[in-house]
């Protein structure tokens, strides 16, 4: 899980990067690499759980993101994830 502590005053160039960080994202949600991300309501706080055989492999991926000079990420490795969306999948087939 990685943790991002957003700037309180964002820059217009950060807020410029939003639409092709969000881009981004979505790609690698679809391709199974982030499996959830989201922000605080307050905008403060960012969070991301990434499929990742290593935390080299996650900095890696968080280098090529738009936004990555503008935040300091701090890495957790969980030991599992579980998430109602995964738990009831079934096959209709």
């Amino acid at each position: 899980m990685v943790e991002f502590e957003l700037p309180e005053e964002l820059s217009e160039e950060f807020v410029a990067l939003i639409p092709e960080q969000r881009m981004m994202i979505d790609r690698l949600l679809l391709e199974g690499k982030v499996r959830t991300y989201a922000l605080a309501m307050d905008r403060s706080v960012l969070w991301m759980i990434m499929d990742a055989e290593s935390e080299f492999e996650v900095l890696e991926a968080i280098a090529t993101m738009p936004l990555s000079d503008h935040l300091d990420p701090y890495i957790s490795e969980l030991m599992f994830h579980d998430s109602s969306e995964i738990v009831h999948e079934f096959s209709l087939n």
